[in-house]
């Protein structure tokens, strides 16, 4: 899916909040700053040289986006903090230094490598910054692919959270298709159609409007690329209602019209209880697929908000796994256990 990061905020912010692709990228960029305070920055009027831009540019781009390039690492210091500014710059070896008069300004801008990579996916008037945009698109993409061996349609079985999610969902699984079975009057179309109930009532698409957004094949389990948030709460929703099934069944003393279960659902899925947790499960599936697998639920788009730093981490970082590996530290686990009995 082609993106335009001049105009989308969550994929600019999705990038700047990726700590590997980021590094990345500055490494390709090959900006050369002022070191401060454990970090490079560099001036405006070596933003716009870069760029190839005026300063005047730069400034309009700081007046339309002030909030955004703040957030991202943009600062104007002042006082103490502009002194030590100013000795650093006096002892590095930038010439790019000498477009401003640096011992009279009272306050001075400043760029962090963050800061500096924002401008750049805003800025329309430079070729510079239109090359740089297609260089971030591409590390991205091949930083993410590098750490999850080559593909992400599976990149939820990476959260450490993954095996114990999919097995108590199992067993829930298996609670409801028992209570679809004993208590429901219907053929065995009735476990599709009672299972894409859940799906709508969570993430507003049927099974199969699911399998076309992450392209699955027939034989591939759309449960498996559920991340752990989403398959909880199916697990719940499992879980209830296959108990109102039960009561409402028992209390009528036989099965259940079709009709009939239509109206306990809808009663059941509109409590309350379910708002939160519905909620938080649509950002997480909606969020998360758009800035690791390029899918877009366009049912869940007002739900979309840029990763969080931890997310990436969660899912790319050092305690991630491969499912193997998981499944493999699981059974070490149980062997030790076993072995103190």
């Amino acid at each position: 899916m082609a993106k335009d990061l001049t105009t989308s905020q969550i994929d600019r912010q999705n990038i700047l909040n990726n700590p590997y692709a980021l590094s990345e990228i500055e490494k390709a960029a090959g900006i050369k700053g002022i070191p401060f305070q454990g970090k490079t920055v560099v001036l405006k009027e070596q933003v716009a040289s870069f760029f190839e831009v005026s300063p005047r540019t730069i400034d309009n781009y700081l007046e339309k986006n002030a909030e955004e390039l703040q957030k991202n690492g943009y600062e104007v210091l002042r006082g103490n903090q502009l002194k030590i500014l100013k000795l650093a710059i006096q002892e590095s070896d930038v010439h790019e230094t000498d477009f401003v008069n640096i011992n009279k300004t009272p306050q001075l801008g400043i760029f962090d490598i963050r800061a500096f990579l924002n401008l750049a996916m805003l800025m329309r008037e430079s070729d510079r910054a239109g090359i740089l945009r297609r260089t971030m698109l591409d590390i991205v993409i091949d930083t993410i692919n590098q750490r999850t061996g080559g593909g992400t349609k599976y990149i939820n079985q990476r959260d450490e959270n993954f095996i114990h999610a999919v097995f108590a969902e199992e067993n829930y699984r298996k609670q409801f298709t028992d209570a679809l079975d004993h208590y429901i009057d219907m053929g065995k179309i009735k476990y599709a159609i009672y299972t894409d109930r859940i799906y709508v009532s969570i993430f507003k698409e049927k099974a199969q409007e699911y399998r076309k957004v992450l392209k699955l094949s027939k034989r591939e389990n759309l449960r498996d690329t559920f991340y752990s948030e989403v398959l909880d709460i199916i697990a719940s929703y499992e879980c209830g209602f296959a108990e109102v099934l039960e009561k409402e069944s028992k209390a009528l003393g036989r099965k259940l019209r079709p009709s009939e279960v239509d109206k306990l659902f809808q009663t059941f899925e509109s409590q309350a209880l379910w708002k939160p947790q519905v909620e938080r499960a649509r950002n997480k599936m909606a969020s998360r697929d758009l800035a690791f697998r390029d899918a877009l639920h366009l049912q869940l788009k007002d739900y979309i908000t840029p990763l969080k730093r931890d997310e990436f981490e969660r899912f790319l970082g050092e305690k991630s796994k491969e499912l193997s590996e998981r499944l493999e530290d699981a059974k070490d686990v149980m062997k030790r256990l076993k072995e103190r009995e």
